[in-house]
């Protein structure tokens, strides 16, 4: 089981550097989760560039289940925010990032992830040299 972040899916449509790699990571796990937090992020970032149906067809090839934002995940995705969020930590998770931190810890999977925020965090990262320092 691996968590994608949103940083992964924009990576994949912008064909940045770690595209190829974020495709492979994604085609090698049989069961891919989303936190509905993240999936609204990364539909926002898509919508605004004009590439809502390109993210659609990626979430439909990739990921197996939704997980949906309970009453107790969302006290947990705010905690990590404290712990691990802007103006609280170097590694100055925004808000969609905790979504994706706090799933992958809860089915205490790897996370898909492209970026240096991550990486600061305790959070086990899926891509090879993505590793976190702690």
């Amino acid at each position: 089981m691996m968590v994608v972040d949103t940083s992964a899916l924009i990576s994949i449509l912008k064909r940045e550097d770690l595209a190829d790699a974020c495709e492979r990571a994604l085609a090698l796990e049989s069961h891919v989760i989303i936190s509905a937090g993240t999936l609204v992020e990364a539909r926002i970032v898509t919508l605004r560039a004009g590439r809502g149906s390109d993210l659609e067809e990626i979430i439909a090839a990739t990921i197996s289940e939704v997980i949906p934002v309970t009453h107790e995940r969302a006290r947990f995705i705010s905690d990590v925010y404290w712990s691990w969020g802007k103006g609280f930590h170097p590694a100055s998770l925004n808000f969609g990032d905790c979504f994706a931190y706090a799933t992958a810890k809860e089915f205490d999977c790897p996370l898909l992830y492209v970026g240096n925020d991550f990486a600061q965090t305790d959070v086990r990262a899926a891509l090879a040299g993505s590793s976190s320092p702690m």
